[in-house]
């Protein structure tokens, strides 16, 4: 006996789909996919829909990866350039805090949902993509390893001036990567407010304190 299935389809995704399949330009689809997601999604408690807001550097990035190639000098520039700007580094002049308590934030995922405070930490979720304490069984490779960060650049003790140069490159890497790397995919930590001043300087600590695991 033949078996007949209903699918009820969101009735936006149904209109997205009859777009495609008119042969529309491409802007007609990213209108039509621009409203599917803000019908799709409400703000609630500190959710809100501003991640939902793509700019100019997410777009350029994402249709450079959709062509596939990468973006052309003169835009990778132009983005870093701009990304550098909005570096701001720490308002008392110190790097460096607790790296027991960076630990914990590169441990954790979790934060900036709707079940979440906005004075819970968030989480670096840095264990996602590095490798970072060879004690660690079970970290991602996205980003390179992080082991002995600190040591291999010579950071014996992060707060000398002779380490001043690696610090404030690592600051504004986790500050907003794309100062570096016009198109990375690392979390703007700093420059998107997911972690808060002091939780970078915990991280800082993870990655540059000589006593961290990450050095050992």
């Amino acid at each position: 006996m033949k078996k007949t299935f209903a699918i009820a389809l969101f009735p936006l995704t149904v209109l997205a789909l009859g777009a495609c399949s008119t042969g529309g330009a491409g802007a007609d689809y990213d209108q039509v996919h621009a409203s599917v997601v803000k019908a799709s999604f409400q703000p609630n408690g500190i959710a809100t829909l501003d991640y939902l807001k793509q700019d100019e550097a997410n777009r350029l990035c994402s249709a450079a990866d959709v062509a596939g190639k990468p973006l052309d000098e003169k835009t990778a520039k132009a983005i870093e350039a701009d990304a550098l700007k909005t570096i701001k580094m720490p308002s008392d002049g110190k790097f460096i805090g607790d790296w027991k308590e960076g630990e914990k934030i590169a441990q954790s995922g979790r934060g900036l949902t709707w079940t979440d405070k906005a004075t819970d930490v968030n989480g670096g979720n840095c264990y996602n993509c590095h490798q970072m304490d060879k004690k660690e069984i079970s970290f991602g490779n996205l980003g390179p390893s992080l082991y002995n960060y600190g040591k291999l650049r010579g950071v014996s003790d992060p707060d000398a001036p002779a380490s001043k140069a690696i610090v404030e490159y690592t600051w504004g890497k986790l500050w907003n990567s794309r100062a570096y790397n016009a198109c990375s995919q690392m979390p703007r930590a700093g420059h998107k407010g997911i972690l808060s001043e002091k939780n970078l300087k915990d991280v800082m600590a993870l990655l540059l304190d000589p006593k961290s695991p990450v050095n050992q």
